[in-house]
């Protein structure tokens, strides 16, 4: 199912068919404000377990990062003691970044490696933004990738849907994606450290 959905102004009949999608362990492909991404409702683990065998992932520890709303959602799941993570945090959220950050119990185990970090996303799409709002806790997340190199990113949601539409129940169509992804900031370390270089300028 194809869906066309407005960044500027997304209809709440519309968000609210995701949600009940996505309550019901369904899979969505949704734009952000970086590439497009595949995900679920953390809740729905044996479909998680589906997008991870996808990706070529363990299913048991999936390298899958988390999309909240805002800052108070992201509270309820991590563990974030150090002033300065916080300040990196609201300084650069909602942005094209995804924080390695300490989970906290509320964060299913498959999430939660032997080190218990994960990463977060609080992207500036609305979009993704309200239907995370609507569904009340976060969206599991992993990008779109193509099968060409030499792209890395497919962009169009009408391709992403033909190519896709067998996997996943539902792409949102948002308009045109951006062909880079997010830049991946850790935040477990002494040290902030940018493990990948991507579309977000990190302010510090």
């Amino acid at each position: 199912m194809l869906i066309k959905i407005y960044n500027e102004n997304p209809n709440p009949r519309h968000i609210r068919s995701v949600v009940d999608l996505l309550e019901s362990g369904g899979i969505i492909i949704y734009p952000t404000d970086t590439v497009y991404a595949m995900g679920c409702d953390i809740k729905a683990v044996k479909t998680i377990e589906k997008i991870a065998r996808f990706k070529g992932m363990n299913p048991l520890n999936p390298d899958l990062s988390l999309i909240f709303h805002d800052m108070s959602q992201l509270s309820e799941y991590t563990i974030i003691r150090d002033n300065n993570i916080f300040k990196l945090l609201k300084r650069n959220l909602p942005g094209p970044f995804t924080f390695i950050v300490q989970a906290n119990n509320q964060i299913p185990k498959m999430f939660r490696n032997k080190k218990k970090t994960v990463g977060i996303r609080i992207p500036s799409s609305q979009i993704i933004l309200e239907i995370v709002r609507e569904l009340g806790r976060p969206v599991v997340t992993t990008s779109v990738h193509d099968q060409d190199a030499v792209l890395e990113y497919t962009t169009d949601p009408e391709l992403i849907h033909e190519k896709y539409r067998d996997f996943a129940d539902m792409v949102i169509d948002g308009g045109y994606g951006k062909n880079e992804a997010s830049t991946i900031v850790d935040c477990t370390g002494d040290e902030f450290l940018i493990v990948r270089q991507g579309l977000g300028e990190l302010e510090f």
